[in-house]
């Protein structure tokens, strides 16, 4: 059987993933290592009944993004770190206001603008906690190019199931590496669209945060149509108007949690390469899981024992997934490109088993060979 081939990198697998997944909107501003996202859709959607459009700066190009949603548009920006600060409060805005939006993190060495020709992990707790409130986000990373289109036509689809803007944690490295991939190994993942009202409001008066009976998030409609639909920023009852009842501020604020919270273990997207006989775990996710699995091979030639879990789903924290799986060992090493992000998460989650620590942040890679120099410790 005949395998077709892409010659592609990762920025171009989210564009195709997202025409693939029904996106039709798409704003943006030129910021690498993200730019060419914004290329490939400039190219995409225009043929194909879509919309490109280029902000006058990141908080513009969110606002657009978020106006489309709200319209009924399936809709993606992309940026990298600087603008992922620009996109807070609108990022806020879309949490509390339930949009639907697809946000692409091509993620440099930070801070603040950094080294833009240099990669690194650096906004991962800020993907999380970047918006007031606190309340809880998808973050999704990728570890090649593969995976930047199967995990991009998820972002789209969790969007839609949970009304929510969902992250994809891309960085330099993974976005601007052009790879070999096998369209075999594309995920055929049917587009979902947003549960929609009906005629539910013909008879009442349509209230556009209230869930469904059996859902925790509310069927949507458009704005723009002949119903009038309030939206707003505040906080606000099902009925969409602002109020500071502390008992309807609590159910509001508890389901937007909960909606996430309790699908957790449905949320998370995983690789373990498993020694069944592991007494060392070695946990990581995005490009630095490459060196990592080329590090497990080497250290297996030597004789340790040692399982690799790569984590697709940051964020909600797989929190099962981790204790069972650090529950199995006696050491846990935790490798990420930058000084120390998500193993804090691992961390609090150990309980007693003492969690090993391998971090760079200087603009190179972590090698096969640093990896090993820590397992063999």
């Amino acid at each position: 059987m005949e395998i077709s081939r892409l010659f592609i990198d990762g920025n171009e697998a989210v564009a195709r993933a997202a025409l693939t997944s029904g996106c039709k909107f798409f704003a943006g501003y030129p910021i690498t290592p993200a730019t060419t996202i914004f290329q490939h859709m400039l190219e995409l959607l225009p043929p194909n009944d879509g919309i490109c459009l280029q902000g006058e700066d990141e908080i513009a190009s969110i606002g657009f993004c978020i106006g489309a949603s709200m319209a009924g548009l399936k809709a993606m920006t992309a940026t990298s770190g600087p603008g992922i600060s620009l996109f807070s409060e609108q990022i806020s805005f879309a949490i509390a206001g339930e949009i639907p939006l697809v946000i692409i993190d091509v993620q440099r060495l930070g801070p603040s603008t950094g080294s833009a020709t240099r990669g690194a992990d650096s906004d991962i707790q800020f993907l999380r906690w970047g918006n007031s409130g606190g309340l809880p986000v998808i973050v999704l990373a990728p570890i090649d190019s593969t995976d930047c289109y199967n995990l991009t036509c998820r972002a789209f689809n969790l969007a839609e199931r949970y009304r929510c803007p969902v992250f994809l944690a891309s960085n330099k490295e993974i976005g601007m590496t052009r790879e070999v991939i096998d369209e075999a190994a594309l995920v055929k993942v049917a587009p979902l669209y947003r549960t929609g009202c009906g005629d539910n409001f013909s008879t009442e008066p349509f209230q556009p945060f209230a869930p469904g009976t059996d859902s925790r998030v509310p069927p949507f409609l458009p704005m723009g149509g002949k119903t009038l639909v309030r939206q707003t920023s505040s906080s606000h009852g099902p009925d969409g108007f602002i109020t500071t009842v502390p008992e309807v501020l609590e159910r509001g604020i508890s389901r937007m949690r909960d909606k996430l919270l309790q699908d957790r273990d449905d949320l998370s997207h995983y690789r373990l390469d498993n020694d069944p006989q592991a007494d060392i775990l070695l946990i990581t996710y995005g490009v630095t899981s490459r060196a990592a699995q080329n590090a497990l091979y080497r250290v297996r030639d030597r004789s340790f024992r040692i399982s690799l879990l790569t984590l697709q789903t940051l964020y909600p924290v797989p929190e099962k997934l981790l204790r069972e799986e650090i529950a199995k060992v006696s050491r846990v090493i935790a490798v990420e490109m930058n000084l120390g992000q998500y193993v804090r998460e691992i961390e609090r989650l150990s309980g007693a088993t003492e969690v090993e620590f391998l971090g760079k942040m200087n603009g190179e890679l972590i090698s096969p060979e640093e990896i090993v120099g820590v397992i063999g410790s």
